[in-house]
């Protein structure tokens, strides 16, 4: 039998409020798809006419919504308490401890209390894995690399030599941290390569999707800060230094040696030129491109290609359609030509 809750258990442990009669519900399903004893949730409020079709038994929302003939879990942040609500109803399966006899275990690599080690990984010289860390499968462990604790690596991760991962970090398949990064000296004879001999630290609680690439720092660190959740396929370049709490969606490529404040907001296709900064708090919007420095006193939002204030560029993109004909006007106005007689 899988995980029960009353209503007023759940609301409880989610941080809301139970508003309707209790009931026992089993499970958390989309509000489309909800079926009798399952909750669903509320955070858009173009989905406000589904609550009052919904089979759901109740809704986590912030505000009632009338018509609606389901209970409602009020909370402040509905978005959040799903969050909190998917975790009680899907809890994390702990993999089992042990190390696969499949697996290659330098001697000189320390491993934690607890570790799970699955098949084919690799964990080399020097190297150390936390107390309760997984490593699910094929992960390679570079020589004096670090896993921290309960951190979970997901299949063909590539932790290059000497790069720091910190405690409850969930890295998805593919992700390569500590990649050499992108540096040519140009002469006559060609390009020379630079040498990387920095490393890259990973804050705790991060999360990095699958395929991205975080490459190590020419000299020093590249630096990804406590709490920030990196989408799939996103490009980090050497030097470069990422705050807290920062998200940032897929396809972003961010070239060497930006530093991107904390609690800053990207979206995907997003591009930064290098060795320029985004300061605390600024949204960037989808396919920005960015050439320069922004600070949040500018403006906490951006968007288009150069960056510019997001009002600015919707402006802008209104204007679009009208060009050709606006641009044929003007061609008349030069020429002395009316519209008459250019027909």
């Amino acid at each position: 039998m899988g995980t029960r809750f009353l209503l007023s258990e759940l609301a409880a442990r989610i941080g809301a409020v139970l508003q309707g009669p209790d009931a026992e519900v089993s499970g958390i399903a989309s509000i489309e798809d909800a079926l009798p004893g399952q909750v669903t949730f509320l955070s858009n409020p173009r989905y406000v006419a589904h609550v009052r079709e919904t089979k759901a038994a109740a809704v986590i929302a912030k505000d009632p919504v009338p018509g609606a003939e389901c209970a409602f879990l009020l909370a402040p942040n509905p978005y959040y308490a799903f969050a909190c609500a998917l975790e009680l109803f899907h809890p994390r399966e702990m993999r089992p401890a042990g190390v696969s006899s499949m697996a290659s275990i330098h001697p000189g690599a320390t491993l934690g209390k607890g570790v799970s080690i699955g098949p084919f990984c690799v964990v080399e010289e020097g190297a150390v894995v936390g107390d309760r860390a997984a490593l699910v499968a094929n992960v390679y462990v570079g020589k004096g690399a670090a896993v921290g604790e309960d951190s979970l690596v997901y299949p063909h991760v590539t932790l290059y030599h000497g790069v720091r991962v910190g405690k409850r970090a969930i890295l998805h398949s593919g992700c390569v941290i500590g990649g050499d990064g992108f540096g040519f000296a140009p002469s006559e004879k060609g390009y020379r390569k630079i040498l990387q001999v920095g490393t890259v630290e990973i804050g705790d609680d991060v999360e990095i999707g699958a395929n991205t690439t975080i490459d190590r720092a020419a000299l020093g660190v590249t630096r990804v800060g406590r709490g920030t959740k990196l989408d799939n396929l996103i490009q980090v370049g050497h030097n470069c230094v990422i705050g807290e709490d920062t998200v940032i969606a897929a396809q972003t490529g961010i070239s060497g040696s930006c530093r991107i404040g904390s609690r800053v907001m990207i979206g995907g296709q997003a591009g930064l030129a290098g060795h320029l900064e985004v300061g605390d708090g600024v949204m960037l919007g989808a396919k920005t491109g960015v050439a320069s420095s922004i600070s949040a006193k500018d403006g906490a939002a951006w968007s288009g290609v150069p960056a510019m204030p997001h009002k600015t560029w919707l402006r802008m993109a209104m204007l679009l359609p009208s060009l050709p004909e606006l641009f044929r006007r003007v061609k008349r106005l030069e020429e002395g030509k009316t519209a008459k007689e250019e027909e």
